[in-house]
């Protein structure tokens, strides 16, 4: 009994000394962990503060390049565009928010060049779709004006075919009537859901700045970049084009990685800033002028603006 009872003791010792010693190693082993803790959340805590600094001077300074941008337009552009008239195109897409931002300040800076909108044509995400190619080519068949159907594309290609349909009434040269049967031909494609209208389109655009988000994606985002560049190069026959992205992916890509197209479209990859807006302005100005560039700060930019240029009335 006494052996028994010595052995339960001793056991229970031991295992209160290993308890004792945990408790003690954890308590010393602590007060360094402790600190070394301490010491990377405050450091954490200092580069969360500095981050955060950071990103407040840079909106600082991107609220004052804004500012500046804005106020220096009008000596930019003053008159630089007077009497001329402009159709803006906007690009429906995930991002359209942005565009539509986008296409807003655009309108401003055209007003300030003396512009005309004649109208904001927003081309719907089903326009581009695939699956749409049979009911456009229908559309644009069934709607085109005794005086334009013969001239439009004769390969199969709805995109194709209801682009220059759009391009054939939406644009002319300056004085000229508007082509009889517009307003039919928009409300058709307007009704079927591929665009949205904006103005009254009784005076026919002689020039066009395409406002663009971000590329398609999915399963069919080939098919559908490449449906939004070819109506950008159909409205190009029919005008000079400007195309103002947010970015420099998507359209803005497209174009300048076409050789040909790019030596015809203009491109600005930042009309999100106004900046950009005013590049805009300034490139469908040179435009005009018979000239084509790529700006922005993106890659294949030349420049952040175009050289000033000045357009007449007659040109």
């Amino acid at each position: 009994m006494i052996n028994f009872r010595y052995h339960v003791v001793s056991l229970a010792a031991v295992f209160l000394a290993l308890a004792i010693g945990l408790v003690v190693g954890t308590a010393a082993a602590n007060g360094p962990l402790t600190e070394n803790l301490n010491e990377q959340v405050n450091t954490l805590t200092d580069d969360k503060q500095q981050l955060r600094d950071d990103l407040e001077q840079s909106r600082a300074e991107l609220k004052k390049n804004a500012d500046f941008a804005s106020e220096a337009a009008p000596a930019l552009l003053a008159n630089k565009l007077a009497n001329k008239n402009v159709l803006l195109v906007k690009l429906d897409g995930s991002d359209s928010g942005d565009v539509n931002t986008a296409t807003d300040g655009v309108a401003t800076m055209l007003g300030t060049a003396g512009a005309k909108v004649v109208g904001t044509v927003t081309i719907k995400e089903k326009f581009t779709t695939p699956a749409s190619g049979a009911n456009l080519l229908n559309l644009a068949e069934s709607s085109a004006p005794a005086g334009v159907s013969g001239a439009l594309p004769s390969q199969a290609n709805g995109v194709d075919t209801s682009a220059a349909l759009l391009a054939a009434v939406l644009f002319g040269k300056a004085g000229t009537p508007q082509i009889e049967g517009t307003r039919t031909v928009l409300s058709a494609y307007e009704s079927s859901g591929y665009i949205g209208l904006d103005g009254d389109f009784k005076t026919p655009a002689e020039a066009a700045i395409m406002v663009a988000g971000a590329p398609a994606s999915g399963k069919d985002a080939k098919e559908r970049n490449a449906a939004v560049l070819t109506i950008a190069t159909r409205f190009d026959v029919g005008a000079r084009v400007v195309v103002a992205g947010l970015s420099a992916n998507g359209l803005v890509s497209a174009v300048m990685g076409d050789a040909t197209v790019a030596k015809s479209i203009s491109t600005v990859d930042n009309a999100v800033t106004a900046y950009g807006q005013v590049a805009a302005v300034m490139a469908l100005t040179e435009r005009l002028a018979g000239k084509a560039g790529h700006y922005g700060s993106g890659d294949g930019a030349t420049s952040l603006l175009p050289k000033t240029a000045s357009v007449t009335n007659g040109s």
